[in-house]
């Protein structure tokens, strides 16, 4: 039986993977601007939304491993951008704390990515940018409902790299 070659590009997983690698590249790319990398970047995002969560629930939410994430955490407080404090009710459990420098920084991490949004999606109509928003966080729901924001907490952000 031969086996019959198929364009990559006719792969919805392809063309996804595509994306992301040339996003999570030109948003690498970017961030060093700030001195920061990606996971970095995850993390800061992360404690303006949810304030006083681990390091391991961040992990879980973007994807990266814990190993590197408690890395980037590392690096980040070394840098006096977010701050280690014990849990109120769990000796095992640490939350973070973003300090106002590490605010300002997550700001300007914020406006870095919503301009390469901006530019990734401008050969999109607003209504193609929304279909294609609405289909990814579906997508997205299905397999890593934690990257997305708990319905019980009422938050609601839209952009994690």
């Amino acid at each position: 039986m031969r086996s019959t070659q198929v364009d990559p590009s006719a792969r919805t997983g392809y063309l996804a993977w595509q994306v992301t690698h040339v996003m999570g590249t030109r948003l690498e790319r970017a961030l060093r601007s700030l001195d920061l990398t990606i996971a970095q970047h995850n993390a800061l995002q992360h404690l303006v939304w949810t304030p006083g969560i681990s390091a391991a629930e961040i992990a879980r939410r973007t994807g990266i491993t814990p190993q590197s994430m408690g890395t980037a955490v590392s690096a980040l407080e070394d840098r006096d951008l977010v701050v280690r404090r014990e849990h109120p009710s769990s000796r095992r459990t640490v939350q973070l704390a973003i300090t106002d420098r590490g605010a300002k920084i997550a700001e300007r991490a914020r406006d870095v990515v919503e301009r390469l949004d901006r530019e990734a999606l401008a050969v999109l109509t607003p209504a193609e940018r929304s279909v294609v928003h609405s289909l990814l966080h579906r997508i997205l729901a299905e397999l890593n409902p934690d990257a997305l924001p708990s319905t019980e907490s009422g938050g609601a952000h839209s952009e994690v790299a």
